[in-house]
Parts: structure tokens; C-alpha cells; sequence
């Protein structure tokens, strides 16, 4: 029997999407890798208060197992953000360890790890290890090593090579250095040549990477100076790889202004542009361990590239370079793997959660191996009844310029809105900057339309997706163009009758949460706002934050101290007092990016205006929540901090 909906205020829906159901149930899966027949992934679980473990599927087992003992993280804190702390090779798992830093080695079938590096004398003074290969010929692991054992202000990073027959005495033989920066060492099949990409302040790799080849000698040290093949200070390089055969490096370039696709052969040292296209097949390389493409056998490339916002996986003929798009039902792609007609990924759509999944080239089948959640599958819960359908949206903005975004409205079967009113609206922002908002759905959002609150999630300019062009129109314009696009990403909502814009709010983490910030201290398109462990004081981040970002404001406003002024100009801590709406601030106490201070002092200087402030630190958290209390807590303060001082409604937990 059907009942008819009820009629509510928007914004006081009743919703089965609870907090507590999100984080007990839902997963994170950053990475997959092949090893032979076998799939291993990597599972992030609030759950066990963040810890990541590597889960191992194999042909006939029962199901999936996990590899390593549950006293190990498989966690590195390289750049600060991590990735790539694991590869697996004939049946071995290599992985950096969290709570220590070093790198253990476990091999199938033994209860224990076994340490490969030597414990550091300082656990916070060691050395951090991500990135890695397998050389076998030589049994050493290569990859990237961050050293923390100096008294420089910033560690030294550099490209390492690990004996593994003698673990535990080993911290790395230098194999490339001189740069600030390295990432995807790239082993020729013959194990001959090495590659690897390397960047200088004040660089990020999506600025500008350099592409570096070296002849390997037996004992696997370098045989004369490294050579440049590709890119420089002003084009990006991402993910090198080698031909099955040797005879080329594949690369991404964003030389011709999107990140396409290119072949360098050996034989001619000449690059050569591979089904060129206005699309993007790079992304922003803010961890480590990324892939878009992969192998599928001597004459087949599996890639994946964005295009208007939206991701497509598509098989390219190597001989006659020629792209045919594949189906499938998702609309992003990541770590991107393959092995004949075997294709792993993780991939994710509107209305479906990040998964990992396997497509037979073959028969076009795609499998499905591991959800990052398992909601939508409990038919009692009817999670899929209250899932909304997500329209991408453009508007105009600055200079007649258009930028992007994400419309959610609201949807709940079960109510229906007030005919006097248009549902409240929650603006997000995206971090990164240098980042894009994902299309894979997110019960985080659902959370907010599914009780009658609508979600606009914006590409700004700066987002990545959309072409060199777009992504530069950040450059030296952080907290201008990022807060324009954003309010008039609003503006647009309520024009077309959309959204009620008196009820809009304004949220976002790091980054994002500096652009929220800076749009309500510069703005008054919105009406109160969250900062999860977002930027208040641009001058005091340029002083104060790790190495991998130290320079990435030179780019985002301008070199510090000579811009000491615009500094000022751009940041919401100055400008606290134009600050009118009600704010609330969430913050990891270990945060390293973002450190509390950050946080704290705009709360302080809020609350000295009388405005209506939220704050909560938590303990043992860094840049980013991973810890399931954690996660609810903050969702449920977020809607209550709205619902009390700018939505109106009563509370929808």
C-alpha cells in the first residue's frame, strides 16, 4: 500500500541515511594491484579508527583476506598526503608501516611481516618510504624515500634503491637526488633503464615535472647523469610507464594544453602525441601510487579520461592509435590496472559508491569485487529510494567566463516540500585547490538532500578536468576567482528558483575550507558556513606548513614575503569583522598541513565579534578525518549548527 508523502518544511526530512549508518558501514578503496592471477586492494576503515589494510582476492578462494596482521597500518605520510605505500610482487606485499615508518615486507602464507629498513632512532626524525618497485633481478625495492633525519627545515626527498636480502640494516642507497621533488620510479622490462619523474620549487606536479632516464649497472647503481626526456618547469608529466616490450616510455603531457597521451621511443628519442583529444588523462598528482591507463597485452592501452567533468574508460590500437570508447556503468575511474583481457579499477558513479571492479574485454562483463559500501544492497533499508539524481550545471561567473558544478536537489520519497518555500542550499567546495568534486556518489550528500536540503558541488576555476586553461585561471588568483565562481554558483540556483539563497551555506575542507572562509569575510551571498581544518591566515600557511606545499602559494597568490600585502588582502583572518554570518570549524589536533593554530585563531577572533561559532578539535586526527566517531560527529554538528542558526528547521539526525 502506497502513502501518500508528507508535507514538510524542506530541511526537516526524516532520512534512513544517518551518520552512524555512513560510517559503519562505508569504506575507503584509494588503490588496486595485479599480481599474477591475484587482485589486492587497499581498504581505508573508519572503523578501526583509519587504519588501511591490504586485502588480497584470489581465483578459488572463498573470498577476499587480509594480508597483513591487524597491528600494521599500511599508511605513509610522504608529501604529507601519502599514496603508494604498497606493491605486492610474487606473492609478496611491500608496504610502509605507519605508527614507525618503515617498510616490511609479508610474504604469503607467514603470520608476520618482516621488517626491511632499520628502526629510526626518533620516530618522528626517520625516514618515510612510498612509491615502490620491485626490482627482481637485483631483489631490491626502489621507490621514493623522504628523510627526516636531519636538521634542515624540510626533509630531503630522493629516489632509493633497498636490499632485501638483508632486512632490517638498510635505509636506502641515493639512487636520483637534487631535486625537491620525485615520484614513479619505472623499471624497464630488462630492468636496464631506469625513469622517473622530479619537480623544484615552487612547482607542483601539475605545473611543471621532468621526465629522467638512467642506465642501470649491475648492482643497480647509476651508469653516468640522469638524461631529460620529457617536460619541464611548464609542463606537467604524469604517470610514465613502459611498453611490454621496452622499445617506448608512455607518458601524460599537458603540452598541448590537456593532459593527453605520449609515446617516446627509444629508437629515435622523439615523443609522439597518441590519439590526441580535448580531454584530460592526467590528474592532479596529490598522492602517490596514481594510474589512468594501463597495458592490456603488446598492442592494447586501457585509458581513462575526463571530459566536461565526467570520466570515460576507453580501449586505444597501438598501431593505428585509434580510441574506442568501452562500456561501462561508471562515470570515474582510478588506479587503473590490467592483464590481458583483465581489467581492475576502482570506479564510481552518481548512484553508485566506489568500488572495485574487474571488466572482461572479452565479453564486456564488469564485476564487481568490493563496494566501498554495502547500503544500497539491503533491500529492508531502501537506501536507493532516497538516493537523488545529480545535474550538471554551468553558469556564468567573472570576465563572462562560465564554471561548473554538481546540482543535487533534494529527494526523500517519503516527504514533500512546503509550496511557500525552495529548500535551503549547502554550497560545497572542493580542496585542492587544485582538485575537482568527484561524480562517484557520496552518502556524505545524500545525507543533506535526503532531509530536503539541496547541494551544489563546484569545479571553480582551478579545478582540474577541464583543460590547462581552466586550471590556470587560479594562478595567482586563489580566494578571487575560487569564492567568485562559488557565489555565483548560488546566485544562479536561486535565479532560476532553484534554491532559497537567503538559506544558503557555504562548506569545505582544507583548501575548500579556506574558499568557504574567504566567501563569507568577502562576499555576502551566504549565510553561515563550515571550515573543516581550512586555511584562515594565507601568510601564516606560507610561514608555516610542510614541505610538499611550502611553495604552492607563489602560484595561488604570490611569492611571500615580497606579497606580504595581498596576503593580507586574501585572508579571512584579516578581515574576520566582515565576517556576519554564524561559522563553525572543524580540526584535527596532529594536522601538519593545517596546523590547529590556524583554526583557533579564527574562532578566537569570531567570537570576539559576538558572531555564533562552532569548534571541535579532534584528538589523534590530521589533515582529513579517518576515525568513524570522528566522521559522524562532525556530520551531525554540521547539520545541527545549520539547522539552529540558519536553516530554521528542527533537527533531522
Amino acid at each position: 500500500m502506497s502513502t501518500a508523502p508528507k508535507i514538510a518544511p524542506y530541511g526537516s526530512w526524516k532520512s534512513p541515511i544517518s551518520s552512524s549508518l555512513i560510517v559503519s558501514q562505508s569504506i575507503g578503496l584509494p588503490e588496486v594491484r595485479l599480481d599474477g592471477e591475484d587482485i589486492y586492494w587497499l581498504e581505508t576503515r573508519p572503523q578501526e579508527r583509519g587504519r588501511n589494510v591490504i586485502v588480497r582476492a584470489s581465483t578459488g578462494s572463498a573470498g577476499p583476506l587480509e594480508v597483513i596482521p591487524q597491528t600494521f597500518n599500511a599508511r605513509t605520510r610522504v608529501h604529507e598526503y601519502g599514496g603508494g605505500s604498497w606493491t605486492v610482487c610474487d606473492g609478496t606485499v611491500y608496504f610502509s608501516n605507519f605508527s614507525d615508518g618503515r617498510l616490511y615486507r609479508q610474504k604469503y602464507g607467514e603470520d608476520s611481516p618482516q621488517a626491511i629498513t632499520p628502526a629510526p632512532s626518533i620516530p618522528e626524525r626517520g625516514w618515510r618510504y612510498a612509491d615502490g618497485i620491485i626490482d627482481v633481478r637485483r631483489q631490491r625495492w626502489i621507490g621514493v624515500r623522504e628523510d627526516h633525519t636531519g636538521s634542515e627545515r624540510y626533509p630531503i626527498n630522493s629516489v632509493v634503491t633497498i636490499a632485501l636480502e638483508q632486512p632490517g640494516s638498510d635505509a636506502g642507497q641515493i639512487v636520483a637526488d637534487g631535486h625537491d621533488f620525485f615520484s614513479s620510479p619505472r623499471l624497464s622490462p630488462d630492468g636496464k633503464w631506469l625513469m622517473w619523474l622530479a619537480w623544484d620549487f615552487p612547482n607542483m606536479p601539475w605545473n611543471g615535472t621532468t621526465l629522467f632516464l638512467t642506465e642501470l649497472g649491475e648492482n643497480g647503481a647509476p651508469l653516468g647523469e640522469p638524461r631529460a626526456i620529457a617536460g619541464g618547469r611548464s609542463e606537467s608529466i604524469f604517470q610514465p610507464e613502459w611498453s611490454p616490450d621496452g622499445s617506448a616510455i608512455w607518458f601524460v603531457s599537458d603540452s598541448s594544453g590537456w593532459w593527453n597521451l605520449y609515446r617516446w621511443q627509444l629508437d629515435d628519442a622523439r615523443a609522439y602525441a597518441v590519439a590526441p583529444m580535448a580531454a584530460e588523462f592526467g590528474q592532479p598528482q596529490w598522492v602517490f601510487g596514481m594510474s589512468t591507463y594501463a597495458f592490456a597485452g603488446p598492442e592494447r592501452v586501457v585509458c581513462t579520461y575526463t571530459r566536461a567533468g565526467l570520466g570515460q574508460m576507453a580501449l586505444l590500437n597501438v598501431a593505428s592509435n585509434q580510441i574506442s570508447e568501452l562500456s561501462t556503468p561508471f562515470t570515474e575511474f582510478a588506479s587503473v590496472q590490467a592483464s590481458g583481457d583483465r581489467i581492475v579499477f576502482r570506479g564510481g558513479a552518481p548512484t553508485r559508491p566506489a568500488c572495485i571492479a574487474c571488466l572482461d574485454l572479452r565479453s564486456g562483463d564488469v564485476r564487481v569485487l568490493k563496494k566501498s559500501t554495502e547500503l544500497l544492497d539491503n533491500a529492508a533499508l531502501r537506501i536507493a529510494d532516497y538516493l537523488t539524481k545529480v545535474q550538471a550545471v554551468e553558469f556564468p561567473t567573472g570576465e563572462r567566463k562560465i564554471a561548473y558544478g554538481l546540482y543535487y536537489p533534494p529527494h526523500n520519497p517519503d516527504y514533500q516540500g512546503l509550496k511557500s518555500e525552495k529548500p535551503p542550499l549547502v554550497v560545497r567546495c572542493h580542496g585542492g585547490p587544485t582538485s575537482a568534486a568527484s561524480t562517484t556518489l557520496s552518502l556524505g550528500i545524500q545525507y543533506w538532500t535526503s532531509r530536503g536540503i539541496a547541494v551544489l558541488d563546484v569545479n571553480y576555476g582551478g579545478s582540474t578536468g577541464f583543460g590547462r586553461d581552466y586550471r590556470e585561471r587560479l594562478h595567482r588568483s586563489w580566494g578571487v576567482v575560487d569564492v567568485e565562481d562559488c557565489a555565483n554558483g548560488a546566485k544562479f540556483l536561486a535565479e532560476q528558483g532553484w534554491v532559497d539563497g537567503e538559506r544558503a551555506v557555504i562548506t569545505g575542507g582544507s583548501a575548500g575550507g579556506y574558499t568557504a572562509l574567504a566567501a563569507l569575510a568577502f562576499t555576502r551571498q551566504f549565510y553561515g558556513g563550515a571550515s573543516h581544518y581550512g586555511v584562515s591566515d594565507t601568510a601564516v600557511l606560507a610561514k608555516d606548513t610542510h614541505k610538499f606545499e611550502a611553495r604552492y602559494l607563489d602560484w595561488l597568490i604570490g611569492p611571500y614575503p615580497q606579497e606580504e600585502a595581498l596576503y593580507r588582502q586574501r585572508s579571512p583572518l584579516a578581515h574576520a569583522d566582515r565576517i556576519l554570518v554564524p561559522v563553525i570549524f572543524f580540526q584535527g589536533d596532529e594536522d601538519a598541513i593545517v596546523p590547529p593554530n590556524q583554526t583557533e585563531l579564527m574562532v578566537d577572533a569570531l567570537r570576539a565579534n559576538g558572531i555564533a561559532v562552532g569548534y571541535l578539535l579532534f584528538s589523534g586526527e590530521q589533515h582529513g578525518f579517518r576515525k568513524a566517531e570522528n566522521i559522524q560527529r562532525a556530520l551531525e554538528a554540521e547539520l545541527l549548527f545549520y539547522s539552529v542558526e540558519v536553516f530554521g528547521t528542527g533537527l533531522t539526525f
